[in-house]
C-alpha cells in the first residue's frame, strides 16, 4: 500500500521564573507537576473530541520510544485504499 505522510508540530515549552533568591528545587518543580496532572490531560482531552469530530478521520496516539513526559505523537489518518460502495442521489 502507498503512503503519504505530513508531519505538523505544536511544540509547548514550559518555562518557570524565581526570585533571585530563590534556592532552586524549593517547590519541587510543581509547576511541572501542574501541567502534567491539569493541563496536559486536558488538552489532550480537547484535542481527540476535536479529531473525532472530523468525518472520515482515525486518530490515535503513537509511541516511537519517547517519554509521554516529553512528547505526545498523535495521528490523524485518512484512508483511501477502501473503495467506497456505490450509491444513487
Amino acid at each position: 500500500m502507498y503512503q503519504e505522510e505530513k508531519t505538523f508540530t505544536l511544540k509547548f515549552s514550559l518555562e518557570a521564573s524565581f526570585p533571585d533568591d530563590y534556592e532552586g528545587e524549593d517547590d519541587q518543580q510543581a509547576w511541572v507537576r501542574e501541567w502534567e496532572a491539569l493541563i496536559k490531560p486536558e488538552l489532550l482531552k480537547q484535542v481527540f473530541e476535536t479529531l473525532r469530530r472530523q468525518p472520515g478521520w482515525t486518530s490515535h496516539v503513537r509511541n516511537r520510544g519517547a517519554s509521554p513526559a516529553d512528547e505526545i505523537e498523535v495521528v490523524l489518518a485518512r484512508d483511501f485504499s477502501q473503495l467506497r460502495p456505490f450509491s444513487l442521489p
